[in-house]
Parts: structure tokens; C-alpha cells; sequence
């Protein structure tokens, strides 16, 4: 099973997320929404998508509340402007399972198709594939990591505000392997 962690505040994008995880080919996943005390729909809107909620805070630190909870072998961080293809996590964790990771992350593409979109998202994607090895960073909008692995390392570090994915990853790498699908 798979659990997704997406941490919430004011998210006016959150119906979009929540309906391309429905379309999803890949169907043993459960959702959970950590919720910053959002002043508007947003927590209507994820009880409404039947997903579990539970309470929030920075970016962190409602990831660690997540995980927390989480009933899945493995754990997928995402943001609430994310959009997935619908063979998005069929793809993912079938190639998860075929490689030795015990934390992934994606690369990157554009949902627009202006040019200069399209070069930006693939000179980051670049930089990515460039310190993988030596100093990873993986985008905190997509970041998967075997629930024993997330455990161990202590989940993400609440005191940091930015940069907070880096780090968790970095700390993940140190002890286990962390790759792109």
C-alpha cells in the first residue's frame, strides 16, 4: 500500500489534485490531507474527497503528522498543485519496486508548453540528475521514501522552513539509496 501525505494551506488547487488521484490506474493507495487551519474550503474539500484528515503546520511538520498516521509501506510526499497523468503511480511504483531505492523523487515537466517553461524545467532537471550522487536534492512536491526509511531518519527536520525536502533527502542518502524515476 501506499500512503500520499499532501500538506494543506488556503489550497484553491487541492480539487485538482485530488481528481487526478482518482483517475489513478494504480488504485492501493490511501490519501491524507495535513491541514494548517486553513480559513477556507480546504478542509471541506478533502473530507468531501474522502481522504483522512489530520492537523497541519508548516510543510514539515504536517508531512511528519501524515506519515504518522499512515497505514502504506511506502510514503509519497506531495504538494497540493501537483497534477498526475493517470498512470502516474502504476508507473512509479512499479518501477520502485523493480530498483533497490528506499526514497525517489521525479523530474520535472511543465503542465504549459511555452518554450522557455520547457528549458527551465529541464535545466533543474539536469541540476538534479548532476548531484544526485554526491549531494542529492529532490523537489518537495514529489518525493517518495519507504515508511521504515522516513522512521529512521526521523522524518523531515520542523526546524527548518526551507529547504526542509533537501535536507530529509540528503539525510535519506546517507543511509540508503535515493534515485530519479
Amino acid at each position: 500500500m501506499l500512503s500520499i501525505i499532501i500538506p494543506t494551506f488556503n489550497e484553491k488547487i487541492l480539487p485538482n489534485l485530488l481528481k487526478s488521484l482518482k483517475k489513478q490506474t494504480f488504485k492501493d493507495f490511501e490519501i491524507i490531507v495535513a491541514d494548517n487551519n486553513s480559513t477556507d474550503a480546504t478542509r471541506s474539500i478533502a473530507l468531501k474527497g474522502g481522504v483522512k484528515l489530520v492537523n497541519g503546520g508548516l510543510p514539515a511538520h504536517g508531512r511528519n503528522n501524515g506519515a504518522k498516521i499512515a497505514r502504506g509501506e511506502w510514503l509519497l510526499f506531495l504538494d497540493a498543485d501537483v497534477i498526475l497523468p493517470p498512470d502516474f503511480l502504476e508507473k512509479a511504483m512499479g518501477k520502485i519496486k523493480g530498483l533497490t531505492f528506499a526514497s525517489a523523487s521525479c523530474l520535472i515537466d511543465p503542465l504549459g508548453d511555452r518554450k522557455i517553461d520547457k528549458f527551465l524545467h529541464g535545466v533543474v532537471n539536469l541540476y538534479f540528475q548532476a548531484t544526485k550522487k554526491s549531494f542529492p536534492y529532490a523537489p518537495g512536491f514529489c518525493i517518495f521514501a519507504k515508511k521504515e526509511i522516513h522512521q529512521l531518519v526521523g522524518g523531515f527536520n520542523e526546524k527548518i522552513k526551507l529547504a526542509e525536502d533537501h535536507n530529509y533527502v540528503l539525510r535519506i542518502s546517507k543511509i540508503a539509496h535515493f534515485g530519479f524515476l
